[in-house]
Protein backbone atom coordinates (compact mmCIF):
# COMPACT_ATOMS: atom_id res chain seq x y z
CA UNK A 1 0.00 0.00 0.00
CA UNK A 2 2.71 2.56 0.94
CA UNK A 3 4.50 1.79 -1.97
CA UNK A 4 1.77 2.47 -4.46
CA UNK A 5 1.35 5.49 -2.93
CA UNK A 6 4.92 6.46 -2.93
CA UNK A 7 4.85 5.27 -6.43
CA UNK A 8 2.09 7.43 -7.71
CA UNK A 9 3.61 10.62 -5.98
CA UNK A 10 6.69 10.14 -8.67
CA UNK A 11 4.51 9.47 -11.03
CA UNK A 12 2.85 12.76 -10.45
CA UNK A 13 6.04 14.87 -9.80
CA UNK A 14 7.28 14.34 -13.18
CA UNK A 15 5.86 16.04 -15.89
CA UNK A 16 6.11 14.44 -19.28
CA UNK A 17 4.21 15.65 -22.44
CA UNK A 18 2.56 13.76 -25.80
CA UNK A 19 2.05 15.49 -29.31
CA UNK A 20 -0.66 14.43 -30.89
CA UNK A 21 -1.44 15.45 -34.49
CA UNK A 22 -0.78 19.36 -34.02
CA UNK A 23 -1.89 19.52 -30.18
CA UNK A 24 0.45 18.86 -27.00
CA UNK A 25 -0.70 17.12 -24.23
CA UNK A 26 0.75 16.76 -20.44
CA UNK A 27 0.92 14.51 -17.53
CA UNK A 28 -0.56 10.95 -17.61
CA UNK A 29 -3.87 12.26 -17.79
CA UNK A 30 -3.09 14.14 -21.54
CA UNK A 31 -4.27 17.68 -20.51
CA UNK A 32 -4.23 19.44 -23.30
CA UNK A 33 -1.69 22.79 -23.04
CA UNK A 34 -3.58 25.51 -24.19
CA UNK A 35 -1.94 28.43 -26.65
CA UNK A 36 -0.60 30.93 -24.51
CA UNK A 37 -2.11 34.56 -24.58
CA UNK A 38 -1.02 37.80 -24.29
CA UNK A 39 -1.95 41.33 -23.62
CA UNK A 40 -3.98 43.41 -26.26
CA UNK A 41 -1.38 46.54 -27.34
CA UNK A 42 -4.16 49.74 -27.11
CA UNK A 43 -3.14 52.76 -29.32
CA UNK A 44 -5.10 55.88 -29.55
CA UNK A 45 -5.02 56.32 -33.70
CA UNK A 46 -4.25 54.64 -36.87
CA UNK A 47 -0.95 55.34 -37.64
CA UNK A 48 0.06 53.08 -34.39
CA UNK A 49 -1.72 49.88 -36.15
CA UNK A 50 0.25 51.38 -39.11
CA UNK A 51 4.03 51.06 -37.29
CA UNK A 52 3.32 47.94 -35.65
CA UNK A 53 2.44 45.99 -38.70
CA UNK A 54 5.15 47.68 -41.13
CA UNK A 55 7.49 46.15 -38.56
CA UNK A 56 5.96 42.68 -37.59
CA UNK A 57 7.28 42.85 -34.50
CA UNK A 58 5.75 39.89 -32.74
CA UNK A 59 5.87 37.75 -36.18
CA UNK A 60 2.26 36.71 -36.23
CA UNK A 61 1.57 37.57 -40.15
CA UNK A 62 -0.77 37.01 -41.83
CA UNK A 63 -3.23 39.25 -39.72
CA UNK A 64 -7.17 40.36 -40.45
CA UNK A 65 -7.23 44.49 -39.73
CA UNK A 66 -10.81 44.22 -38.36
CA UNK A 67 -13.00 47.57 -38.99
CA UNK A 68 -15.06 47.57 -35.93
CA UNK A 69 -16.57 51.05 -36.17
CA UNK A 70 -15.28 54.90 -36.62
CA UNK A 71 -13.57 54.84 -33.36
CA UNK A 72 -12.37 51.22 -32.99
CA UNK A 73 -9.67 49.24 -35.33
CA UNK A 74 -8.76 45.56 -34.25
CA UNK A 75 -5.64 43.29 -35.69
CA UNK A 76 -6.61 40.12 -35.06
CA UNK A 77 -4.82 36.42 -35.78
CA UNK A 78 -5.98 34.05 -37.83
CA UNK A 79 -7.71 30.81 -35.07
CA UNK A 80 -5.11 28.52 -33.22
CA UNK A 81 -5.42 25.24 -32.53
CA UNK A 82 -8.34 26.06 -29.71
CA UNK A 83 -10.01 28.00 -32.76
CA UNK A 84 -9.73 31.69 -30.62
CA UNK A 85 -8.40 33.91 -32.63
CA UNK A 86 -5.82 36.82 -30.79
CA UNK A 87 -6.38 40.99 -30.65
CA UNK A 88 -2.85 41.86 -31.00
CA UNK A 89 -3.73 45.57 -31.36
CA UNK A 90 -6.16 47.70 -30.77
CA UNK A 91 -6.85 51.32 -31.91
CA UNK A 92 -9.57 53.62 -30.13
CA UNK A 93 -10.17 57.18 -31.14
CA UNK A 94 -9.67 60.09 -29.12
CA UNK A 95 -12.71 62.23 -29.66
CA UNK A 96 -14.56 65.29 -28.25
CA UNK A 97 -17.73 64.79 -26.14
CA UNK A 98 -20.49 66.36 -28.22
CA UNK A 99 -23.95 65.74 -27.02
CA UNK A 100 -26.81 65.86 -30.04
CA UNK A 101 -30.48 66.64 -29.30
CA UNK A 102 -28.74 68.68 -26.59
CA UNK A 103 -29.70 72.63 -25.71
CA UNK A 104 -26.47 74.29 -25.26
CA UNK A 105 -26.47 77.80 -24.07
CA UNK A 106 -24.96 80.10 -26.62
CA UNK A 107 -21.65 80.90 -26.08
CA UNK A 108 -21.69 76.99 -25.18
CA UNK A 109 -23.25 76.34 -28.35
CA UNK A 110 -20.94 79.09 -30.39
CA UNK A 111 -17.36 77.36 -28.53
CA UNK A 112 -18.32 73.45 -29.35
CA UNK A 113 -18.56 74.43 -33.27
CA UNK A 114 -15.21 76.40 -33.37
CA UNK A 115 -13.51 73.31 -31.33
CA UNK A 116 -15.17 70.19 -31.99
CA UNK A 117 -16.43 70.60 -36.11
CA UNK A 118 -14.75 70.94 -38.86
CA UNK A 119 -14.16 74.23 -40.31
CA UNK A 120 -16.99 74.58 -43.40
CA UNK A 121 -19.31 77.08 -45.00
CA UNK A 122 -22.21 75.89 -43.17
CA UNK A 123 -20.80 75.71 -39.55
CA UNK A 124 -19.81 79.22 -40.67
CA UNK A 125 -22.94 80.22 -41.22
CA UNK A 126 -24.54 79.05 -38.13
CA UNK A 127 -21.42 80.89 -35.83
CA UNK A 128 -23.09 84.23 -37.67
CA UNK A 129 -26.38 83.67 -36.64
CA UNK A 130 -25.59 81.80 -33.05
CA UNK A 131 -23.20 84.77 -32.81
CA UNK A 132 -25.02 87.82 -33.51
CA UNK A 133 -28.67 86.80 -31.93
CA UNK A 134 -30.33 90.03 -29.93
CA UNK A 135 -33.36 88.65 -28.80
CA UNK A 136 -34.25 85.85 -26.23
CA UNK A 137 -37.43 84.82 -27.86
CA UNK A 138 -37.50 82.55 -31.01
CA UNK A 139 -40.40 82.39 -33.41
CA UNK A 140 -41.95 79.39 -35.24
CA UNK A 141 -42.67 80.61 -38.78
CA UNK A 142 -43.92 78.89 -41.93
CA UNK A 143 -46.92 77.09 -43.07
CA UNK A 144 -46.00 73.79 -42.10
CA UNK A 145 -45.22 75.51 -38.20
CA UNK A 146 -41.41 73.64 -38.30
CA UNK A 147 -39.24 76.73 -39.47
CA UNK A 148 -38.07 78.62 -36.69
CA UNK A 149 -36.40 82.46 -37.17
CA UNK A 150 -34.24 84.61 -34.42
CA UNK A 151 -33.64 88.24 -34.57
CA UNK A 152 -30.11 89.01 -35.19
CA UNK A 153 -27.50 91.96 -35.92
CA UNK A 154 -27.47 92.91 -40.05
CA UNK A 155 -24.85 95.64 -39.29
CA UNK A 156 -23.29 97.97 -37.07
CA UNK A 157 -26.68 99.28 -36.15
CA UNK A 158 -29.45 97.36 -37.68
CA UNK A 159 -31.31 94.01 -36.82
CA UNK A 160 -33.39 91.80 -38.82
CA UNK A 161 -35.23 88.36 -38.66
CA UNK A 162 -32.97 85.58 -39.31
CA UNK A 163 -34.24 82.24 -40.70
CA UNK A 164 -32.93 79.10 -39.31
CA UNK A 165 -31.62 76.97 -42.03
CA UNK A 166 -32.50 73.63 -42.30
CA UNK A 167 -31.48 71.09 -42.72
CA UNK A 168 -27.61 72.06 -42.05
CA UNK A 169 -24.35 69.59 -43.95
CA UNK A 170 -21.67 69.43 -40.71
CA UNK A 171 -18.42 67.53 -40.26
CA UNK A 172 -17.77 66.90 -36.49
CA UNK A 173 -15.26 64.66 -35.32
CA UNK A 174 -16.74 61.62 -34.83
CA UNK A 175 -13.72 59.39 -36.22
CA UNK A 176 -10.07 59.23 -36.27
CA UNK A 177 -8.27 62.48 -37.01
CA UNK A 178 -5.90 60.53 -39.55
CA UNK A 179 -9.59 60.10 -42.41
CA UNK A 180 -11.24 62.79 -43.78
CA UNK A 181 -14.90 63.54 -41.52
CA UNK A 182 -17.75 62.81 -42.95
CA UNK A 183 -20.02 64.81 -43.83
CA UNK A 184 -23.71 64.39 -42.84
CA UNK A 185 -27.23 66.56 -41.90
CA UNK A 186 -28.32 67.44 -38.76
CA UNK A 187 -31.19 69.70 -38.06
CA UNK A 188 -30.33 72.88 -36.18
CA UNK A 189 -33.06 74.18 -33.53
CA UNK A 190 -32.98 76.82 -30.97
CA UNK A 191 -35.20 77.87 -28.29
CA UNK A 192 -36.03 81.23 -26.35
CA UNK A 193 -33.27 81.50 -23.77
CA UNK A 194 -31.63 81.62 -26.65
CA UNK A 195 -30.10 77.85 -26.68
CA UNK A 196 -29.21 75.70 -29.70
CA UNK A 197 -29.32 72.14 -30.74
CA UNK A 198 -27.94 70.16 -33.53
CA UNK A 199 -29.88 66.76 -34.38
CA UNK A 200 -28.50 64.09 -35.78
CA UNK A 201 -31.18 63.54 -39.21
CA UNK A 202 -29.05 60.98 -41.54
CA UNK A 203 -30.07 57.66 -39.85
CA UNK A 204 -26.25 57.12 -39.07
CA UNK A 205 -24.95 56.82 -42.42
CA UNK A 206 -21.96 58.62 -41.69
CA UNK A 207 -20.49 55.88 -39.66
CA UNK A 208 -20.60 53.60 -42.85
CA UNK A 209 -19.00 56.87 -44.64
CA UNK A 210 -16.12 57.00 -41.76
CA UNK A 211 -15.55 52.94 -41.77
CA UNK A 212 -14.80 52.99 -45.65
CA UNK A 213 -12.57 55.94 -44.94
CA UNK A 214 -10.60 53.61 -42.79
CA UNK A 215 -10.35 50.87 -45.17
CA UNK A 216 -9.22 52.80 -47.71
CA UNK A 217 -6.20 54.74 -44.99
CA UNK A 218 -5.14 51.02 -44.07
CA UNK A 219 -5.30 50.27 -48.46
CA UNK A 220 -3.01 52.93 -49.31
CA UNK A 221 -0.58 52.57 -46.07
CA UNK A 222 -0.33 48.74 -46.25
CA UNK A 223 -0.65 48.32 -50.04
CA UNK A 224 3.02 46.04 -50.02
CA UNK A 225 1.07 44.11 -46.64
CA UNK A 226 -1.71 43.31 -48.62
CA UNK A 227 -0.29 42.50 -52.06
CA UNK A 228 1.74 40.37 -50.17
CA UNK A 229 -0.90 38.16 -48.21
CA UNK A 230 0.13 39.52 -45.03
CA UNK A 231 -2.91 41.26 -44.31
CA UNK A 232 -6.32 41.52 -45.06
CA UNK A 233 -8.89 44.11 -43.73
CA UNK A 234 -12.44 44.11 -43.27
CA UNK A 235 -15.47 46.35 -42.02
Amino acid sequence: MIKEAIEKILSLASINTATIGDQIFTNSDLRRVPDAVTDTLKVRNLQGIVDYLRNNFDSKMPVIVHVISPTQVNVVTGFNRDLNRSTLIEATALLPEIKFGWFYDIESFNILLQSCFVDTEQKQRILSIVGNVVDEKVVTVGDTGISQQVTAKAGIATVEPVVLPNPVHLKPYRTFVEIKQPESAFVFRMKDGPSAALFEADGGAWKLDAIEEIKLYFSKELEQLIADGHVVIVG
